[in-house]
């Protein structure tokens, strides 16, 4: 059996996306200009890290991952990232309500799980065999897997800005760590780009 990974690219102050998520922003209100120009301004300086984000046998994600919604799902959404999203592998959704499975191109299929994180990460295991479970975000869904003791390693993308949000002004965007009990972690790679540093931490 493989282990269970996650990447999550965030500010300097930890957000993975801030307030506001919609159609047009599916971050929200936190500038992607920063937060992912080492992906797609700078591939080819961060292709190791780049292609190791989507080289996993199954995919766990939550709900705002793969849409905008809140309540029960528009069937007409087919995600983010066109008829050919770049998983090319089983991605099990955690969410609220119930959705028949979306087969896209090049081999994903987009599975909605109602049970909870221990249903969808036990289905993706299945479907990864030998290989690797990726843990493909938001902030939140990788928060509950650190706290529930699930996630083996974290690789961590720091990008040289701070969002601004400040809690005091109720701005309520997901933030990496909010939640998550004392952990033990290790630290087991560093890299650093003009762009982005890229952190790898295993559970103690």
């Amino acid at each position: 059996m493989g282990i269970v990974t996650a990447d999550i690219s965030t500010s300097l102050d930890g957000f993975g996306s801030g307030p506001g998520q919609c159609l047009e922003r599916p971050f929200g209100d936190l500038d992607q200009g920063p937060m992912h120009a080492w992906m797609f301004d700078h591939g080819d300086e961060n292709r190791a890290e780049v292609d190791a984000i989507v080289d996993a046998g199954a995919f766990v994600m939550g709900r705002n991952m793969f849409d905008p919604g809140r309540g029960p799902h528009d069937v007409q959404w087919r995600g983010w990232w066109g008829e050919e999203p770049p998983y090319h592998a089983p991605v099990f959704v955690l969410t609220h309500h119930a959705r028949t499975p979306l087969e896209m191109d090049g081999g994903t299929t987009f599975h909605f799980v109602t049970d909870g994180l221990d249903s969808a990460l036990a289905q993706a295991r299945e479907a990864a065999g030998d290989r690797t479970v990726s843990i493909a975000g938001g902030a939140s869904t990788i928060n509950a897997c650190l706290a529930a003791g699930v996630l083996d390693e974290l690789r961590w993308h720091v990008t040289p800005f701070v969002s601004g949000f400040s809690a005091a002004e109720g701005h309520r965007g997901s933030r990496l760590f909010d939640g998550v009990p004392e952990l033990g972690m290790v630290q087991v790679g560093v890299r650093q780009t003009p762009h982005v540093t890229h952190l790898t931490y295993r559970r103690a």
